[in-house]
């Protein structure tokens, strides 16, 4: 009780204690290792203090043991439990309405017992939550609390009944399958352990503190239990690989998701630990992103994880939350994080798992009693003792059922020897003194027993009909059809393992479900990205260093010289720089002018809203005296890297040299000291692949990229275009198809698209072809792209204006063409960028766009 106090004596010296003998206690005496001679005159035994501690502290935890703290591997009941279940089974509670909680409490321990009422009562209620136990033994009526750790009511206003799953786990108690002993009154007589039909302690779990052990066995689903057993009495050698292909994990009754990386150990062992993760979804409500949990881990308070988010904000751990409810009922988990405007959710879902309880472990010990001794069990083991205790129970079960029915067939066989003689018994029976007269003879003349004599005397008048003798006769040849089939089924082992099989199959029919738990792999293996649903994004670079995500279905496709939508509201000293589009998932390399490389993950660039501008990346990244000019995006870091620079300098070098991200980035060019040359260009590509450079002033070479060889990353690279000094590299493009076309556009908004194949390939460090006529109406090139009739492509501007476009719009020129409107500008305003939507179907999924658009 909270309100007692444990006061600890002081130890004042060693003297022996000093008790008084009492003469029931000699013969104890004698068993014990102190000796009768030991007693004085005075009948006063003097003993040494540790050693009747050391005896009564053994008693005192072998009761603890035995008969309070462990399960029995039988049954998976704990004393209190199992008396809980048969007090309500005698008093009806298996069938009918429910009675009052404090009349099963007040039966239960005046039977069986002797304990504290409320200790009663808490088992009974525990044993009736369904976030508590998996498949709940006590159907519940009234309030029997929540998962907000508020208690269930006083047990005179709650009501309750026995579950199905527990009528199947008490079947057969009254065929003398299990042993009964004496109650602590002597008055009454409880079972040792129950039939056991449910594979209770697997599908339910336990745990108690004992002395100087534990139990903590999680609860498993029902449906993977019983095929688990099946098939463990198909294959006895079954391995534990093979169970846990059936048995995947611990299924617990409030969901979330198991790391199963220490499950093996625990099914093999008996002990190991887990981590239990909350499941926590996302959603978009009027552009704001809040964060959802509707499941939590097996024995969280949820009341208690709501405070510890609760101070997680208050402390500033978590600044992108604006708002925290909680909007759980009826059993049903909803606890909603709100983002503010822009935020995204990843980090704070990774903080309310490294800090909260939404990720708990579970340490699960798998002890139990097995005829009464503690043992610790494997996964196997626990299987085969169920198996071999239901084995008992189907065969004491036959017996009785067999001693039944021989003995009912024993009292039919006489009834129908009477009712064949029926007129000479009567006569018999009237020309008798007596009952006792009249039972003698009817044994010696029709050669009967006595209780065969008796059951003829005890007929009444109806059955004396032919209906009433047809009716012995089927009853005979149904008992002696049963008879048969018992002995059978006593006779052969094998029977009695099929009879186990059915009842599983039934039991599996009846009360199976779906997993509650997913089962993943481990912590490890779950990346930050996992936490980010997979998306496509658009993603934009401005020249004063500004990055920010978007999903792409902020923009809606247009026809060719559209007015666009509004990309980001940019300072005029700003614009757009670079826009590319990719999975949430990607890796981001982004490459400065300088020449040096950083790794950025697609989540991790913030999500801003279509008017911002963004977040200053040197924020993000370790960028001094530096300014980010390309960014690619990647899923794997194979192939080659192939840049070019503005003076038409190209260099190629394994993509797989940078797979390992370094926070200070890498040099991936040796670049002139003097700032002259800068990184215009790079792009993966693959062995015998074509390359094409595009300059400003119009001109266009394509060569094969193997004329460049791989190089090491501090070299500068070789001439990949021969230019006059005012003019310079724009775009580099990598050549997928001949059949596919260069888009090429200016920054006056004009555009063209031209086919490959009208670009005659070259060697490298030639002037080139002319690409497009370069005028005062066209202005210079901006940049140019590889492109098909299937492709999107997204226009910028200086001032922020973004339109997005067909290809098929632009319909293919010549290469000496300038070209035709692409879009119109605004006075003052000018083309800053040209990026391709590249299509992705693994990402996109169908029928999940806005009318008007089209998947990537």
């Amino acid at each position: 009780m909270e309100d007692e106090k444990i006061e600890i004596a002081k130890v004042e010296d060693t003297q022996p204690v000093v008790e008084e003998v009492k003469e029931s206690d000699i013969e104890k005496l004698e068993k014990d290792e102190l000796n009768v001679k030991d007693l004085d005159e005075n009948r006063v035994l003097k003993t040494e203090i540790t050693h009747e501690m050391k005896k009564s502290y053994i008693d005192y935890a072998m009761s603890v043991i035995v008969s309070r703290a462990l399960p029995s591997v039988e049954d998976g009941l704990k004393p209190v439990h199992r008396r809980i279940l048969y007090a309500m089974r005698l008093m009806g509670l298996d069938k009918g309405m429910t009675k009052k909680s404090a009349r099963i409490v007040g039966d239960t321990m005046g039977k069986f017992h002797p304990h504290g009422d409320s200790a009663i009562y808490d088992a009974m209620v525990r044993m009736a939550q369904d976030f508590s136990l998996r498949y709940p033994l006590v159907h519940p009526q009234g309030n029997f609390g929540n998962q907000d750790g508020h208690r269930a009511a006083a047990s005179r206003y709650t009501e309750a009944k026995l579950n199905k799953l527990s009528v199947e786990l008490l079947q057969d108690l009254d065929k003398q399958t299990v042993k009964f002993i004496p109650t602590f009154t002597n008055e009454y007589k409880e079972p040792v352990v129950l039939p056991g039909k449910v594979p209770n302690l697997l599908i339910n779990g336990s745990s108690g503190i004992a002395v100087g052990m534990t139990t903590n066995i999680p609860p498993h689903n029902l449906t993977e239990v019983c095929d688990g057993i099946i098939a463990t009495i198909n294959k006895p050698e079954i391995t534990t690989d093979e169970l846990m292909e059936i048995i995947q994990g611990p299924d617990l009754p409030t969901g979330g998701r198991i790391v199963g990386e220490n499950l093996k150990e625990l099914y093999e062992n008996g002990r190991a630990g887990f981590v239990i993760r909350g499941k926590v979804t996302t959603e978009e409500v009027k552009g704001k992103v809040r964060i959802v949990i509707t499941e939590i881990p097996y024995q969280v308070n949820k009341a208690a994880l709501v405070t510890q988010i609760a101070e997680l904000v208050r402390d500033k751990k978590l600044l992108e939350v604006s708002d925290l409810r909680d909007e759980s009922s009826k059993g049903k988990i909803r606890i909603v994080i709100e983002m503010k405007k822009g935020a995204s959710p990843d980090f704070t879902i990774n903080r309310l798992y490294k800090s909260t309880k939404l990720q708990s472990r579970f340490d699960a010990v798998l002890v139990a009693l097995e005829a009464g001794i503690p043992k610790t069990f494997s996964l196997k083991q626990m299987i085969m003792s169920y198996i071999k205790h239901r084995r008992r129970v189907v065969r004491k079960r036959a017996e009785f059922n067999l001693a039944k029915a021989e003995a009912r067939e024993h009292i039919v066989k006489g009834l129908l020897i009477a009712l064949s003689n029926l007129d000479e018994v009567i006569k018999t029976i009237k020309k008798s003194k007596g009952t006792f007269d009249a039972n003698e003879n009817l044994q010696r003349k029709y050669n009967l027993s006595k209780k065969q004599a008796d059951a003829v005397l005890d007929l009444t008048l109806k059955q004396l009909t032919s209906l009433e003798h047809e009716k012995l006769k089927k009853e005979e040849k149904d008992l002696l059809e049963l008879i048969a089939k018992l002995k059978k089924i006593l006779e052969d082992e094998k029977e009695i393992l099929k009879i186990i099989k059915r009842e599983l199959g039934e039991l599996k029919d009846k009360y199976g479900d779906k997993r509650r738990s997913s089962i993943i792999k481990s912590i490890k293996d779950i990346a930050e990205k996992d936490l980010v649903q997979k998306k496509d994004v658009v993603i934009t670079i401005t020249d004063k260093g500004y990055i920010k995500r978007m999903p792409f279905k902020a923009y809606n496709e247009q026809k060719r010289g559209g007015k666009g939508v509004i990309g980001a509201e940019l300072t005029s000293e700003d614009f757009m720089k670079q826009l590319i589009t990719c999975s949430t998932h990607d890796y981001l390399l982004l490459f400065t002018e300088r020449g040096r490389l950083f790794w950025l993950k697609a989540y991790k660039v913030p999500e801003v809203q279509r008017y911002g501008k963004g977040q200053a990346i040197v924020n993000l990244l370790n960028i001094k005296d530096d300014k980010v000019t390309n960014v690619m995006a990647v899923k794997d870091f194979q192939d080659y890297l192939f840049m070019a620079t503005k003076k038409g300098q190209v260099k190629k070098i394994r993509l797989d040299m940078f797979s390992k991200p370094r926070n200070s980035g890498v040099r991936i060019i040796n670049l002139p000291l003097d700032g002259s040359d800068i990184v215009v260009g790079v792009d993966r590509v693959k062995d015998k692949q074509e390359v094409m450079l595009v300059s400003k002033k119009g001109q266009a070479i394509r060569f094969n990229s193997d004329d460049v060889r791989a190089m090491g990353r501090a070299s500068y690279g070789v001439t990949g275009l021969k230019m006059d000094k005012s003019d310079e590299v724009r775009s580099l493009e990598i050549v997928e198809n001949l059949e596919d076309s260069i888009l090429t556009i200016t920054n006056k908004g004009y555009g063209k698209r031209s086919k490959v194949s009208d670009y005659r390939l070259t060697g490298r460090a030639g002037k080139g072809v002319i690409n497009l006529k370069v005028n005062e109406k066209t202005g210079n090139v901006i940049s140019s792209i590889t492109v098909n009739d299937k492709d999107n492509f997204v226009v910028s501007t200086v001032k922020g204006i973004v339109i997005r476009t067909g290809v098929k719009g632009v319909r293919v020129m010549g290469r000496a063409t300038s070209g035709v409107r692409i879009i119109k500008l605004n006075q003052g305003d000018r083309v800053s960028d040209v990026a391709k939507l590249v299509r992705d179907d693994a990402v996109v999924e169908k029928g999940n766009l806005e009318d008007g658009q089209q998947s990537l």
